[in-house]
């Protein structure tokens, strides 16, 4: 049995997403390429890139100093006489002088429609004091029609010393205003009064399976729901414009090539108490759309709630594994939990400062169990997000019986884990607990498993070089010595864990993940003009980012 491993880095967070993916057989991408191939047309290249240092992320060619592009795909790559034999009339030449040049980077795990709504919404990430969340609400009032919902989100308790907010705080500035404000992981909302009495939260309303709403000592809702609860208030939200939307890929596609991020795998707007139906209605909307318009500027490979299972197989029959060379199916995902700084991962034991939680179970194991099967009979790719150590063995039992039901054959599995971040690791587990269970990336890598790196953008910045650097020296911010030394990784590794393990991670590899013959010519030039200093400071910044061999950033 073949295990990969999923897991979102970044500087300011270490982040781990479970997913356990089953069968999904290989599509095939390259027809415009091979029939150039197989055909006696001699291809001249349309740029050149010379006089560098190009990190491939293929074994058999780890290193070049050069490599040709031909109609947005890798025509040769190797030392600068070898490719020079391509270079013709019109051919392009940049001479890198020197500089590192890494595949573009994908990363495998965002909810990027989301990402680009909360881009225009109230921006809380990184805020550190209580006053200046208040602030920044009491701002949105004064631009808000009064009856209209002030929306937001990335508001993280740990960083202002860990107290969870309330409706009180806000009550006495938005009293006209419903208002909704999701913690940065997606599992917790926070609500103010006007919210909870449009959705009909009362101190008689009973927690939903999966969900809890939190409460005062009295038993009066505090304006917190956690995972499934979060539908009460959310499905009192009118839904965001087409037009909206659509700007908001826009907007994160934008942010994802400053990042030097050229292909993402999107979750869609699917989190425990959101509707199935976004997902789908973006795909109609805003991807199908997007694509037809040749608008779209970074490759998307498409993850559909797995409740709709039957839906999806019917469209990837119909359809195949690809829209175009800009968007792939991928497959469907479920919640076997909620997460850690939300209270809601599943485990074994209760957490450290909440010793009668032991966390929830969002999707009962039969329903869980059934999708799964169905899903897997279909031949679809299923990731399933599992935090704490008893939803893991969960959904290994789960993997377990679905090969026995269904028969052996080629299934990723892909179980992980998730943590927030070093310094709330501790808290929530104890510090034993935390060292012994968090982010063991070497030894994941040591033990042959398959490691792929994302960010689950918006829940963490997508910022793969940010990402790299946190998995290479396991530092957070504010801490003068490394969090676990021994599961540092290496330089290469933390790169082919966002390039060629995250294309084999959603089945993409055939055409993306490393600067191989043939493959497309996504690709970033860093600001480094030297590989040693890059492997020991595992710091850059991007330079430019190039899709399909053009040039995308800046």
């Amino acid at each position: 049995m073949n295990f990969l491993i999923l897991v979102s880095a970044s500087i300011s967070l270490f982040l781990a997403i479970l997913i356990a993916s089953l069968h999904l057989l290989h599509p095939t991408y390259f027809l415009p390429w091979n029939k150039l191939q197989n055909s006696s047309i001699e291809l001249v290249a349309d740029l050149i890139i010379k006089n560098g240092v190009i990190y491939t992320s293929d074994e058999s060619l780890p290193f070049a100093q050069s490599m040709a592009v031909a109609n947005g795909r890798v025509l040769r790559i190797g030392n600068h006489s070898f490719v020079q034999e391509v270079a013709g009339y019109g051919t392009q030449v940049l001479d890198l002088e020197g500089k590192v040049v890494v595949p573009g980077f994908i990363d495998s795990h965002v909810h990027f429609i989301s990402g680009g709504l909360q881009m225009m919404q109230v921006q809380l990430r990184g805020v550190n004091e209580k006053e200046e969340v208040i602030r920044k609400i009491k701002d949105a009032v004064q631009s808000t029609k009064p009856g209209s919902w002030i929306l937001g989100g990335g508001w993280n308790n740990d960083q202002w010393g860990g107290d969870l907010p309330t409706a009180y705080w806000i009550d006495d500035i938005t009293p006209n205003n419903p208002v909704w404000l999701s913690r940065m992981d997606g599992h917790m909302g926070w609500a103010n009064s006007v919210a909870l009495s449009l959705a009909g939260i009362t101190n008689l309303t009973n927690n939903p399976r999966g969900g809890t709403i939190m409460r005062t000592a009295d038993g009066e809702p505090t304006g917190l729901l956690i995972d499934s609860a979060m539908t009460l208030v959310v499905s009192q939200i009118p839904e965001r414009s087409i037009d909206d939307r659509r700007e908001a890929l826009q907007r994160a596609s934008n942010l994802a090539l400053t990042k030097g991020v050229t292909t993402v795998v999107d979750m869609g707007r699917y989190f425990p108490g959101v509707s199935s139906d976004l997902s789908w209605e973006d795909f109609t909307d805003v991807y199908l759309w997007t694509n037809a318009m040749s608008k779209m500027k970074v490759r998307v490979c498409l993850f559909f709630p797995m409740e709709t299972w039957k839906r999806f197989a019917d469209l990837v029959n119909k359809m195949g594994h690809a829209l175009s060379q800009w968007v792939y199916f991928g497959g469907v995902k479920a919640f076997a939990d909620g997460s850690l700084g939300s209270g809601s991962a599943l485990f074994y034991e209760p957490f450290q400062d909440e010793p009668d939680n032991y966390g929830l179970q969002v999707t009962e194991p039969d329903v869980l169990l059934n999708m799964t099967l169905e899903s897997d009979l279909s031949g679809l790719q299923v990731a399933i997000h599992a935090i704490g150590d008893r939803a893991n063995d969960l959904i290994l039992d789960l993997h377990s019986s679905i090969a026995s039901t269904n028969g052996m054959r080629d299934r990723r599995f892909r179980p992980d884990h998730l943590l927030d971040d070093a310094n709330s690791a501790g808290k929530k587990l104890g510090d034993d607990r935390a060292e012994r269970e968090s982010y063991l990336f070497k030894s994941l890598l040591d033990s042959n498993a398959l490691v792929a790196f994302g960010s689950d953008w918006p829940v963490a910045d997508i910022n793969p070089l940010s990402g790299i650097k946190t998995a290479v020296r396991r530092r957070p911010p504010t801490w003068k010595d490394a969090w676990i030394p021994l599961e540092c990784v290496s330089l290469e590794d933390a790169i082919k864990a966002y390039t060629i393990s995250a294309a084999r991670a959603s089945f993409i590899d055939n055409d993306l993940g490393s600067l191989s013959i043939g493959k497309q010519a996504d690709f970033v030039i860093l600001s480094t003009d030297s590989w040693n200093d890059f492997a020991e400071a595992a710091s850059a910044s991007i330079e430019a980012t190039y899709v399909s061999g053009m040039k995308a950033y800046p």
